[in-house]
């Protein structure tokens, strides 16, 4: 899963990328893949002692300033950068700035929405003009694609993006085009210390997933020792820190669940889109698992926790033989069978 970080000018891009991976964010173009925390893997190694544990990762990708123009398709290349990551997390200002004045954060989201429309027009604008010269020398098109594109155009023309269309953005003719205004986005709201919830009737406006942090202190809490942590997280008034928060609503923004294979070689976690059968669960962790499936043996991680061990689990009825068309939960511990 990588989520791309956008925003305006001055919005706090650096110091939220900086809180979410620790790292510095002095390169154009900054990486980095954090591990996703999850208390249940933790509980798993405790029970399983497994040479490796390995946790899900998440990767935050920070584009450098989108100044100059991707050679191939001419746009900023700032959204070239971005067009292939799963999702966005769209940084808004909601502190004062030298020079910037009080913020307006309905203004900055209003203005970097617009950016995105209007890229994404450029986009479905190019292909319909390709498409339609192609009518008018008779060459054979989809027609499906080129209907969808001008539903893209009209809805874009509106300004309003196409993630409030599922059926555009989910469209399968519509996925090589990777529209930035179909991405699914997750809004932070970067704030001043001490500055709790979010700004009066944001949320309804925007219409996305938000949350509220104060990026400076987050940015201090992540170069922290972990005995330090929970005292600064209270003198701030702070449940949990934004790693936490922006992963655990980044998996519900994209519809995932975990699940996780055991053993003495490995305990490790899994991710996945929510209602993935068991068959493509398999695929994740190899190819050949697919191919030669035969069944999954399912114990869901709170019976197994219950009942202390695979073994006594089994005993009780909780381990099911499931085939390849069901569908994983999250927090299912699974052993797969197959035949290659």
């Amino acid at each position: 899963m990588k989520l791309g970080i956008i925003g305006l000018p001055m919005c706090g891009k650096n110091t939220l990328f900086e809180a979410l991976t620790g790292a510095e964010s002095k390169m154009d173009n900054r990486m980095a893949a954090v591990r996703v925390p999850d208390p249940r893997i933790d509980t798993l190694s405790e029970i399983y002692n497994p040479r490796k544990t390995t946790f899900a990762q998440i990767v935050y990708f920070l584009p450098g300033p989108g100044v100059s123009k991707d050679e191939k398709s001419k746009e900023p290349s700032v959204w070239a950068k971005v067009r292939d990551c799963d999702a966005l997390i769209h940084v808004v200002r909601n502190f004062e700035e030298s020079g910037y004045g009080h913020p307006e954060p309905v203004r900055d989201f209003k203005k970097m929405d617009e950016e995105l429309i209007f890229s994404d027009l450029v986009v479905s604008d190019k292909r319909l003009e390709r498409l339609a010269g192609d009518l008018r020398k008779n060459r054979k098109i989809d027609g499906t694609e080129y209907e969808l594109l001008q539903e893209c155009r009209s809805v874009l023309e509106t300004g309003i993006p196409l993630r409030r269309y599922p059926h555009l953005a989910a469209a399968p003719q519509m996925r090589g085009f990777t529209f930035l205004s179909a991405k699914p986005v997750l809004v932070v709201l970067n704030s001043a210390d001490h500055e709790t919830g979010l700004p009066d009737g944001f949320e309804s406006y925007s219409r996305e997933r938000c949350l509220s942090i104060q990026g400076k202190v987050e940015r201090e809490i992540a170069q922290m020792s972990n005995e330090d942590v929970p005292d600064f997280l209270a003198e701030f008034g702070i449940s949990e820190s934004a790693m936490t928060l922006v992963i655990r609503e980044s998996y519900i923004l994209l519809g995932l669940v975990s699940f996780f294979t055991v053993g003495e070689d490995e305990v490790r976690a899994w991710t996945v889109k929510a209602d993935t059968r068991a068959a493509e669960a398999a695929e994740a962790i190899h190819s050949d698992i697919k191919k030669g499936f035969i069944r999954a043996e399912v114990v869901a991680y709170d019976d197994l926790i219950e009942a202390g061990s695979y073994a006594e689990a089994k005993k009780r009825g909780r381990v099911r033989l499931e085939g390849k068309e069901y569908l994983v939960q999250d927090g299912d511990v699974m052993e797969f069978r197959f035949s290659v």
